[in-house]
């Protein structure tokens, strides 16, 4: 399964990504859509969509806070990092608009970094998720925003 990873579009959702993550097996926003519009345009391009509210989506219809299983891995999708990660495999956030991907504890913690909003040094990206439910395996890898 190949998922598209993205957040922090702040409302600049470039044809370049759409392009992309059209042709992903699902697509994961990770919250700061900040516009209706961001929402329907990411909802639209075809394959199941999953996404969580960010600290600017006011009025959008959407879980703060999202577990899903996928290849026997768990995965809570938010927007901000909380302090302690856990209960889940993966913890994938935003908020930040900088990738990363470490181990804290017993959890991997991913942030695909921003695709609309590039901030702290960091360009904009976001990311490609891997799960191979036969081998039990993830991988996650960063693609430039363009």
């Amino acid at each position: 399964m190949r998922i598209a990873v993205i957040a922090d579009t702040h409302g600049r959702f470039p044809e370049s990504v759409a392009r992309e993550i059209r042709h992903a097996d699902e697509i994961w926003h990770l919250g700061d859509f900040c516009d209706l519009a961001t929402l329907n345009a990411v909802r639209s391009l075809g394959p199941p969509f999953y996404g969580v509210l960010g600290n600017n989506d006011w009025g959008l219809d959407l879980p703060p806070v999202l577990s899903l299983d996928r290849g026997g891995k768990t995965f809570r999708l938010i927007h901000i990092p909380p302090s302690r990660p856990g209960g889940a495999d993966f913890l994938l956030h935003g908020h930040t608009h900088v990738p990363r991907d470490e181990m804290v504890g017993a959890t991997r913690v991913l942030n695909p970094g921003t695709v609309g909003k590039p901030d702290q040094g960091a360009s904009a990206a976001w990311a490609w998720l891997t799960v191979d439910g036969v081998r039990g395996t993830v991988a996650w890898k960063s693609v430039p925003g363009r």
